[in-house]
């Protein structure tokens, strides 16, 4: 059979006569309805309504009957009156069904797939007035009403700098920025002061934000500003000035190229900027820049303004009722200006224009969001109802003909301009705050990101863009991910206690096992030597050895019938340790594996840590290491179970009151120490150069840092940031054959970095500088929960767990395969990146660099 899009061709292409012609096919000679064979339809189809071709109507005669088999029911209950006949009745059925599954599927698609809100670190302390994307940087800029300003990075959003704007002309404790705007086209920014003054700030000089230019003598303090430039003639630009008088003052400006004003004297102040008196820009002094102005919003207070180049027009709103938006329409050779205003019930707060519909928005006090013709005063052309409070912020989504619009309620709707419906509806997600809060919207549409400030607070919720459903490849978040290597199989766990096993050639599904725990969540696995047996953590506290039948062979006591977090099963030659809930090992001996339901045994080196053990590694022959919620780790002799040594992230934690023996309560964890939680570890595979002071242990944890140890002289080698410290905890692998170390963040972004020859020699500082970065790519849209590389195939893969359900294969360094439980099954044999040859040799010669056991 063709494909779907093959028969979605055929029936664009038809109108309504060819259907009316259709419909005569299915009756006799006498009127009365009769049902076709294929043949039948597809030739006299064909014949008698003259489009497409015939291997065109047998494919929409097979999607026809496929359709009806695979929806198990008979349309109008004589759709198919027998087997390989269609009737009207039937393709009508089909053509309403397809044609509803294509509206469900775009409005579905066009709905953004928000991921968990992000609080940011913030550098205010005061209400922020404006967020902006620095193009020529790269950066986010955020400014607050105090002056300070905070600039983020592009790709993680983490603060980067942070600065303070200065004015000579106002003391520092009575410093107010009510606005500023980005001028592109000449690398500044301006603010906007309650002094009754704009300042213009260079972003590119050496100095941080040196002050070029201020607009002073203003006649109201200004309140919000805009700036727009025309494209083709980049001389030409326009800054739009609403005030608390309420007045709209436009400048003109000629030759921003060159300089926005003429300077007519040696006026400066302080700090060296030209100052530009208002009055004289009225009276035409400065020949590059004039203005126009009207103050139709008086005595309101302008809450927006915005210039509409295309139209040469400003637009501005004001909670006044009869001016509540006013447009002002620049004669043609004139400098004077023709208003228009438009009249709501109680006023507009914000508003926002979308150039391609040419519709403007705004933001009612009523409850309402109003859309706008420029051309038609008397109405709104619709009211988008919806919102229980008044709407304080809208921004037009301009690639999609969507609107977003917050309300005081806190309320994100999402409004298809179309059907003027609500599609989509955010509640419950914002933080609480005060009454009175001062939030605005940035959306920053190539990024597919919105930030929305409350106050100081900075919130980040970021989309997807997902034309077609993705793949899920369990029901429930993914919590672990393994590779059985005597089966050739990947083997996947989630929070509802189900286990699948995937082909690891195809990524199809081979087998499933449910309620392994009862209702209880898989929380990590294990595999043992022998690739035969699996074990499976559970939240209820137990540990479970199954076989590949799925028969359950043991059962481990690990919490004692308690329900504990389990965070790691570590299989050594003779026990077995269960970590994640307390700070002693539980360890089970294999001679205690005579009996179905096995009991822990007594870790002969007691208590160590001062919190929660989470993660454990093994080298042979007998060091094992433990990693705490505290940051400790500690070097143990596995076969005398004592401890050796400590290594710690900070030199000071000694001196911060705690001694080796005043231990905190069990399960006492607070924020800081989820900073430096210790959540993965490993030993490098092939470092032989710990004994002469090289780095041969690498850890990560909740703070979003790599650290690299040596166990020997008990030193921390090097660390470095390989995710932002806002997303929280981070999970690693490495490869086997040591040179690579891959780590992955809670945005399900995977970063592949080379650590061959990283910290190799011994150095007695502590180095930040980073190893290379290989690759970084995004197979997940939530939160990765386990990593996992395996040779496959003389190919070095990666495999990576979600919380959106999904397991993903990729080659290393980075080029993702595809997702276990998709439709169409993958080849590995098709052309991709492969590891090295070399590499290749070294991974078939080289282990884990830890010791497994069978039962």
């Amino acid at each position: 059979m063709g494909t779907r899009m093959e028969v979605a061709r055929l029936e664009s292409a038809m109108n309504t006569d060819d259907y009316r012609k259709l419909q005569s096919l299915f009756l006799d000679h006498l009127g009365a309805q009769r049902s076709l064979s294929r043949t039948e339809f597809i030739n006299l189809a064909w014949s008698l309504v003259g489009r497409g071709s015939k291997e065109e109507y047998g494919l929409l005669f097979d999607s026809v009957v496929v359709t009806q088999e695979h929806r198990g029911l008979l349309l109008y209950g004589e759709a198919v009156k027998e087997e390989g006949r269609v009737n009207w009745g039937g393709l009508c059925s089909f053509l309403l069904l397809e044609l509803s599954d294509k509206v469900t599927n775009i409005r579905s698609s066009s709905v953004p797939c928000w991921k968990t809100p992000r609080t940011l670190t913030c550098p205010h302390r005061d209400q922020v007035q404006k967020v902006l994307y620095l193009q020529s940087s790269g950066q986010y800029l955020t400014l607050s009403k105090r002056g300070s300003v905070g600039l983020r990075d592009r790709e993680d959003m983490s603060l980067v700098h942070s600065h303070r704007l200065q004015n000579s002309t106002v003391a520092p404790k009575d410093l107010w920025i009510t606005d500023v705007v980005l001028l592109p086209n000449i690398h500044k920014i301006a603010v906007s002061f309650t002094s009754k003054e704009v300042c213009f700030y260079d972003i590119l000089s050496k100095q941080d934000f040196s002050c070029r230019y201020k607009l002073q003598g203003l006649k109201f303090t200004p309140w919000c500003l805009d700036y727009w430039a025309d494209l083709s003639q980049p001389d030409q630009a326009v800054l739009t000035i609403g005030d608390i008088g309420g007045q709209v003052s436009a400048l003109h400006f000629t030759s921003t190229q060159i300089s926005l004003f003429e300077r007519l004297g040696a006026r400066t102040d302080s700090d060296t900027a030209d100052i530009i008196l208002w009055d004289e820009l009225v009276k035409g002094k400065h020949r590059s820049c004039y203005t126009v102005t009207h103050q139709v919003h008086a005595p309101a207070w302008v809450r927006k303004v915005r210039y509409l180049g295309a139209m040469g027009a400003f637009v501005s709103c004001s909670t006044r009722p009869q001016s509540s938006m006013v447009i002002g329409w620049r004669e043609k050779e004139s400098r004077s200006l023709r208003v228009t205003p438009f009249f709501t019930k109680r006023g507009v707060w914000d508003m926002d224009h979308h150039c391609g519909l040419n519709l403007t928005a705004t933001a009612g006090m009523d409850h309402q969001v109003l859309l706008w013709n420029p051309y038609v005063t008397s109405e709104p052309v619709c009211a988008l109802s919806g919102h229980t409070s008044p709407v304080l912020a809208v921004c037009f989504i301009q690639t999609k003909q969507q609107l977003l619009s917050y309300s005081k309620d806190k309320v994100l709707c999402l409004w298809d301009v179309s059907s003027q419906q609500c599609v989509h509806r955010l509640a419950g997600v914002f933080p609480k705050t005060q009454e009175d809060t001062h939030t605005l919207l940035f959306l920053h549409e190539e990024r597919h990101l919105l930030l929305l400030t409350f106050n100081s607070l900075l919130l980040l919720l970021e989309t997807e863009e997902n034309e077609e459903k993705r793949t899920s490849s369990h029901e429930q978040p993914v919590t672990c991910v393994l590779y059985n290597s005597l089966f050739r199989q990947v083997v996947s766990s989630d929070a509802a206690s189900s286990v699948i096993c995937w082909q690891a050639d195809t990524g199809q599904k081979v087998k499933q096992f449910l309620r392994c725990h009862g209702n209880a969540e898989i929380s990590t696995m294990a595999l043992d030597g022998t690739q035969t047996r699996l074990f499976t953590a559970g939240t209820d506290g137990e540990v479970k050895v199954w076989d590949f039948n799925g028969r359950c062979l043991h059962r481990m006591n690990a919490g004692l019938g308690r329900a504990v977090e389990i965070s790691q099963v570590l299989l050594l030659k003779r026990s077995i340790l269960v970590m994640g809930w307390e700070r002693m090992l539980t360890i089970f001996r294999l001679h205690s594996f005579s009996q179905s339901f096995v009991e822990p045994s007594d870790w002969k080196g007691g208590v160590q840590h001062r919190s929660d053990v989470l993660c454990a590694a093994f080298q042979p022959p007998q060091t094992l290491v433990t990693g705490s919620y505290d940051g400790e780790i500690t070097v143990w002799n596995n076969d005398t179970e004592k401890a050796l040594r400590k290594l710690q992230p900070r030199a000071d934690r000694k001196q911060q009151g705690d001694s080796p023996d005043s231990h905190p309560s069990l399960n006492s964890r607070t924020d800081s120490d989820a900073f430096t939680a210790v959540t993965r570890l490993f030993f490098i595979p092939g470092r032989t150069s710990a004994a002469t002071g090289g780095a041969d242990l690498v850890s990560c944890g909740g703070s979003g840092v790599v650290r690299l140890w040596n166990t020997v002289h008990s030193r921390l080698m090097g660390q470095f940031k390989a995710h932002s410290r806002d997303l929280g905890s981070i999970v690693m692998t490495i490869s086997p054959c040591g040179k690579y170390l891959v780590t992955a963040d809670r945005e399900g972004t995977v970063k592949t970095w080379d650590i061959q020859h990283y910290l190799l020699d011994p150095n007695h500082e502590t180095t930040k500088e980073p190893p290379r970065l290989l690759c970084r790519f995004r197979p997940h849209l939530d939160r990765v929960t386990h990593l996992e590389t395996c040779v496959h195939g003389n190919r070095l893969l990666l495999l990576s767990a979600s919380s959106d359900c999904s397991v993903a294969l990729s080659r290393l360094p980075g080029d993702t395969v595809g997702l276990f439980g998709q439709e169409e099954p993958w080849c590995l044999d098709r052309p991709g990146r492969l590891h090295p040859q070399q590499d290749e040799r070294d991974i078939r010669g080289s282990g884990r660099g830890s010791t497994s056991t069978s039962l």
